[in-house]
């Protein structure tokens, strides 16, 4: 057995899972659900798929449902600082006591699992994924509020029989694994439509949509869209306190769900609606202060985040009396960074490139390759130390500057936050998967 003496020891063997690989599939996460006694069969879920928008939508459910006096699980990936945040209950964190307590618990029934095959050995996100599971069972949450880790079919998450599964969107990414074209990614992540059980579906491409409409018929589920009720102005979309007209989406499809599953569990509409103007969810172009200038994180991450990053640049700009921001980014792939990095010297008066420490994070060389010829702004290259050296402190805090906006990948904002928010680093950006 690994060494399991503390949160620390137990967070590096969790690190070698990782190491080892994602494991993409469902059968390990099948045989661990057995071996616990199938915790995710005693609560009732909501199960939300999607390439963007799903962890907004799950932390908007999770607000709507607790202020209704639901007892709430929330299950999302990855982190932005600490691994609890990927499990929480009425949004408290699992600790790191706790963690290392499952761990001890579920490393032998890992082991025996894994004995007539090393390959069957739970990943890291199953882990992490039973770990929520078990958690909700025993705080007997009302309701739990699930997010797909990656495509829908096969993710570990996929145990789940759901009162509702939602796909808040479809674009082009992690196309090696989930297929290069809509239609092959909305049947990925149609996978978690089960027989029966209601549909809500975002603003899909059409082909991703006659897809999910083709999975329905087949298995006799009502699907309702966010087009059918609210229509395609997004003027007319809900409001939340998330910024970004992205989120109102997003609330679109949070409210659809709530209208889908007002029967069910009793939800009053007005409430809910209420609910959406008190949305905690961390990193989502959210803006602060620093001492001498504003600062924006923000962590749009693909081809379809590029659409809103540009939306909520102009935004910017349009209430900085026209005035560029400086823009620190980080992107995980090349084909993110093709999408991310035109849209931000588009608007930027400079851009400073940093590399985050994940081992698919592009190298400055890339980055600065997809740099527009006609760009006049200064191209720099940077490291996140020396930028947030410590706690609460940026070295491009210049007064009377524009706008600073950190943006490119939710690892990136995470890594600054461990050092920005923290007193010493955590060092839990480690503990990272798609």
């Amino acid at each position: 057995m690994p060494d399991l003496s503390s949160y620390e020891a137990a967070r590096e063997w969790l690190y070698s899972l990782k190491n080892a690989g994602s494991k993409y599939g469902i059968d390990r996460m099948e045989r661990f659900a057995d071996a616990l006694g199938q915790p995710q069969r005693s609560f009732p879920s909501i199960h939300v798929a999607g390439t963007n928008g799903k962890g907004s939508t799950c932390a908007m459910l999770e607000q709507v449902f607790r202020d209704q006096g639901f007892k709430t699980g929330l299950s999302t990936s990855p982190h932005l600082v600490r691994q609890g945040e990927r499990i929480q209950v009425n949004r408290r964190i699992l600790s790191e006591e706790a963690i290392l307590d499952f761990v001890r618990e579920l490393a032998p029934l890992a082991s025996a699992i894994a004995q007539p095959d090393a390959e069957l050995h739970p990943s890291f996100f199953e882990f992490m994924t039973a770990m929520a599971f078990l958690r909700f069972q025993r705080e007997a949450v009302d309701i739990a509020l699930v997010e797909v880790g990656l495509g829908g079919r096969l993710d570990a998450t996929n145990v789940l029989v759901p009162e509702c599964s939602v796909i808040t969107s479809i674009g082009l990414d992690h196309c090696e694994i989930l297929g290069d074209s809509h239609a092959a990614i909305a049947r990925e992540k149609g996978g978690i439509i089960k027989p029966g059980v209601p549909v809500v579906a975002g603003l899909l491409p059409e082909d991703a949509m006659a897809e999910v409409r083709s999975i329905c018929r087949e298995r006799g589920c009502e699907l309702i869209t966010v087009a059918e009720r609210f229509g395609e102005d997004l003027e007319s979309f809900p409001r939340t306190n998330l910024y970004g007209r992205y989120q109102r989406i997003n609330a679109a499809i949070a409210m659809t769900v709530v209208e889908a599953m007002a029967g069910r569990f009793g939800l009053d509409r007005a409430t809910a609606e209420a609910s959406l103007a008190s949305v905690s969810w961390p990193g989502r172009w959210e803006e602060r202060q620093l001492r001498h200038r504003k600062i924006v994180f923000d962590v749009s991450h693909n081809s379809e985040g590029a659409r809103w990053l540009d939306d909520n640049l102009a935004d910017l700009v349009e209430r900085s009396g026209g005035a560029k921001p400086d823009v620190v980014m980080g992107v995980m792939g090349g084909y993110r960074a093709s999408s991310l990095v035109p849209v931000a010297a588009k608007w930027a008066r400079s851009i400073t490139f940093v590399v985050p420490q994940q081992s698919r994070a592009c190298s400055l060389e890339e980055l600065a390759s997809f740099v527009p010829d006609d760009f006049e702004g200064a191209v720099e290259r940077g490291e996140i130390a020396r930028i947030f050296p410590s706690k609460g402190v940026c070295s491009l805090d210049q007064h009377g500057a524009p706008p600073l906006v950190v943006t490119g990948s939710i690892y990136l904002i995470g890594e600054i936050w461990d050092r920005f928010l923290e007193e010493s680093p955590l060092g839990q950006g480690a503990l990272q998967d798609f």
